[in-house]
């Protein structure tokens, strides 16, 4: 079957999930897509792992189109490059640390804080290279074929009860990254979105057609089908082929 389409949700540091992935993927063709949903940095421990498989295994693995689209938390690192953001890299939960220890070599566990020296490197994202800076910036806020629109976050209405907005029409970009609204999961209707950045655990189960005794998994409604299920922070990988709808999983 050709013209597929595989979605994969948040990576956040963690290589091996990812290879699971790829390893219980149909082999994908040259009329094929990948498309990744962003956050492939933080939290886990192989945040510089990660990019380096996806700049330069993961496109000779496969004969597909790949498109890697930008996550909140690269655009986050790139505010950081850019000027420093700390109440980006100082909350915990973001994982911010595990990814410079991923470049710096140093072993990093949950739950660990940074040094004084480390937290001074961090302000300024001075441990990352700047080509991945750079491919940081060149990561695209969505795409589109023919069966669905592949967003980050999800996407905005033009006002408190309008119209939802195609992500061409979206300004700034960087909303497509960080919007939360459970008005989107609930009320969205249109042309089907695949996302992530929302975890499924967040979203109510009772609205989701798919395993909804399962609030972890795959979460799907109407035209939204969201698939960030906790990857790199205890959960799992979600990977999802389209037109079929048929679901891969690291676990």
């Amino acid at each position: 079957m050709a013209n597929r389409t595989f979605a994969i949700g948040d990576i956040h540091g963690d290589l091996a999930a990812l290879k699971r992935v790829l390893i219980k993927l149909p082999k994908p063709d040259a009329d094929d897509t990948i498309v990744l949903l962003g956050d492939y940095v933080d939290r886990g421990p192989e945040s510089r792992q990660v990019i380096e498989f996806i700049r330069t295994m993961l496109p000779k693995a496969f004969p597909s189109k790949l498109v890697v689209l930008r996550g909140n938390h690269e655009d986050g690192w790139l505010r950081v490059a850019s000027g420093g953001w700390p109440e980006f890299i100082i909350p915990t939960p973001n994982g911010c640390l595990a990814t410079m220890r991923s470049y710096t070599g140093k072993l990093h566990f949950e739950g660990d804080v940074p040094t004084k020296e480390e937290f001074g490197i961090m302000q300024t994202a001075g441990f990352m290279p700047e080509d991945v800076v750079a491919w940081m910036q060149s990561l695209p806020f969505f795409y589109e074929d023919a069966h669905a629109i592949y967003v980050h976050a999800g996407l905005m209405r033009e006002n408190e009860n309008g119209r939802w907005l195609h992500p061409s029409e979206t300004f700034p970009k960087e909303t497509l990254l960080w919007i939360r609204t459970m008005d989107f999961f609930e009320n969205y209707r249109g042309k089907r979105v695949v996302c992530g950045h929302t975890s499924t655990d967040n979203l109510p189960p009772e609205l989701s057609s798919f395993t909804p005794e399962d609030p972890v998994d795959m979460w799907v409604h109407e035209n939204v089908l969201a698939i960030d299920t906790g990857c790199g922070k205890g959960g799992f990988l979600t990977a999802v082929e389209l037109p079929r709808l048929v679901v891969y999983e690291s676990r």
